[in-house]
C-alpha cells in the first residue's frame, strides 16, 4: 500500500530521533562517522538515504537498515508518481513482446 505524501526519511530522523534527544546534526554526524554536510543534506531532505547511511542509522539508533531504505523508497516512489505525467514511454514497442509476439530487440518469441 502506498502512502499519501510520505515524509522524507530525513524529516523522520530529525523529528523522531535528533530533536527529542536534543542531538545536533554535528553531534549525530560525528557519531555516525559521516561529514556534517552529508547528514545535513539528508536531514533537510536534499539527499536520500543510501544503503551505507541506512546501515549507520540502524546501528546507531537500534533500528533496521530496511526501515530507512523502505522510507526512502516510499518517498522516491511518491515523488516519481507526482512527476508521472512527465515520464515518456512507448508502450507500443513492449506491447507485442508482452502479448506473445516477436520481441523487436531479440527477434524471438516471448516464452509464455
Amino acid at each position: 500500500m502506498s502512502m499519501f505524501n510520505p515524509p522524507h526519511p530525513g524529516e523522520v530522523l530529525k523529528a523522531l530521533y535528533l530533536a527529542p534527544m536534543n542531538i545536533t546534526v554535528t553531534e549525530a554526524a560525528l557519531a555516525l562517522s559521516v561529514a556534517r554536510k552529508t547528514l545535513s543534506a539528508v536531514v533537510n531532505g536534499n539527499a536520500g538515504i543510501s544503503p551505507e547511511m541506512a546501515l549507520r542509522l540502524a546501528k546507531a539508533l537500534n533500528t533496521t537498515p530496511e526501515l530507512w531504505l523502505n522510507m526512502q523508497t516510499q518517498y522516491d516512489l511518491w515523488v516519481a508518481r507526482q512527476q508521472g505525467a512527465e515520464v515518456a514511454v512507448s508502450r507500443h514497442i513492449l506491447h507485442g513482446f508482452l502479448c506473445g509476439d516477436v520481441n523487436p530487440i531479440t527477434n524471438r518469441h516471448c516464452a509464455g
